[in-house]
This record gives structure tokens, sequence and C-alpha cells, in this order.
């Protein structure tokens, strides 16, 4: 193993060891339908029916944040288990000090631990720096930049954005959330990546009580240069998340 993963595996063990209560938490699952997705390394440019159900969790810790999901997919090529693992350790709690700076208001140590098992069997460990961002009308907002030591192909740089934007419309609740992945090319071979996914949902929850969160709406792709190749994906997918 390498020395940078073993570094990786050690920032995501000792964030983990921070976690000792849970500030605030959430546990989601969902469930999405779409009929355009793209299979880059299949014959052709065919486009190709996939449903895909999701487990995620989030938390804001003492001393940080993590994030994690686990995709199931099924297509025609057959059934794939993809997840991410990503705590963040944040230096302004650790140190006692305000790292704020026009709009950031923590700097953090962010990691990912993320795999796959299915067609293709990998697990790829990301380190760098983040950013949480106090950005007006968002609930949250965070940019963070990785170097990837990644187990299929020659390492990368990477930089993710997320954020989310709830809103209301005639007493109706929505919220429009999304990340953005961007990494930079890994060879002649391999070309560099963007990708960003958004949902756009309707709490129907409230209408059951106040306090459920179950949404339904719309979760939109934008895959330019899917797994590197030349292939792009837009694809709108059925959505339904309910959050206990």
């Amino acid at each position: 193993m390498k020395f940078t993963q073993i570094a990786a595996l050690c920032a995501l063990a000792s964030t983990a060891a921070f976690t000792q209560a849970a500030v605030w938490q959430d546990f989601s699952l969902s469930a999405l339908y779409g009929e355009n997705y793209k299979a880059p390394f299949a014959a052709g440019n065919e486009k190709i029916d996939q449903s895909t159900i999701t487990a995620e969790y989030a938390a804001g810790l003492k001393y940080g944040d993590i994030f994690a999901f686990a995709d199931r997919t099924n297509n025609d090529f057959g059934n794939e288990t993809y997840f991410e693992v990503a705590p963040r350790l944040s230096l302004g709690a650790v140190t006692g000090q305000k790292l704020e700076l026009g709009p950031i208001k923590d700097v953090l140590i962010a990691t990912t631990w993320e795999g796959n098992s299915g067609a293709s069997d990998f697990n790829n460990y990301l380190y760098g720096i983040g950013f949480a961002l106090n950005i007006p009308y968002t609930s949250y907002a965070n940019i963070n930049f990785y170097k990837a030591d990644n187990d299929l192909q020659k390492d990368d740089y990477q930089m993710t954005i997320t954020y989310a934007v709830p809103f209301k419309i005639g007493g109706e609740e929505f919220l429009a959330d999304a990340f953005l992945d961007w990494s930079t090319a890994e060879g002649p071979d391999h070309k560099s990546e963007l990708n960003w996914t958004s949902q756009y949902k309707w709490n129907v929850g409230k209408h059951i009580s106040p306090e459920t969160k179950l949404y339904l709406g719309i979760e939109h792709s934008i895959w330019n240069n899917k797994f590197g190749t030349d292939v792009d994906q837009h694809d709108v997918s059925a959505l339904v998340k309910y959050h206990f």
C-alpha cells in the first residue's frame, strides 16, 4: 500500500475518532429511475435504463462532519454497489480558533474513501483541504480540493462542490441540492471529467405530518467525459427520498 494511501486511511480513522457525539445527523433512503444513462464501455452510444437505491448518512460533529452514501444500481449490464465515506476534520474546532475570512467560515482536513463492487472493483483514497462556506440562501455550501490515489487509474486531482438551497412557493417546501466533481486528466486515454448532479425536490411529507420529510422530484445528471471517455451523459431521473 502506498504511503499516501496509509496517510489517507489514518486521516479517515483520526476523524472517525472524534465522532463521540453528533451535533446533528440525518439518514435517508432514496430511489431513482432514469432512461438516458450512458455506458461508456458498451458498443455504440446507446442509452440504458437504470434504477438506483441510495442510502445516505450525514452528521455534524464536535470536531468536523461526515457524509457517507452507498448506491446500488441495476441496469442492462448488471448490478453494482458504489460507496463513499467522507469525514472532514475542522481545524477551527481542533485549534479553538475562528478560521473565518470572507465567505469562508471554517477550514477542514478533507478525506474520502470511495469504492466499487461490480463490473470493476476499486478503492480510491482522496485527501486534501476543505472549506465550509457562508453563502446567502444556502443551508450549506462546501468546497474541497483533493489529491486522489486511484486504484485502477493514474493519480489525479479533484475539486468537489456541494450545496443546498431550500425555498418555498405558496407555502410548499422545496429543496435544490447538488454536488459538482471536477477532476484532472489522468493521461492521454483518460480525459478530465465534470459531473454536476442536482436534485430538485418537493416535500410532500409535510401534508402527512409536520415532521415528515418525504420528497418527490427529479435528479438531473450532467456528466462530461464519463469515466474519462468521450461519452457525455445528460439524464433526468424520477426521484423519491425519505429522511428518517
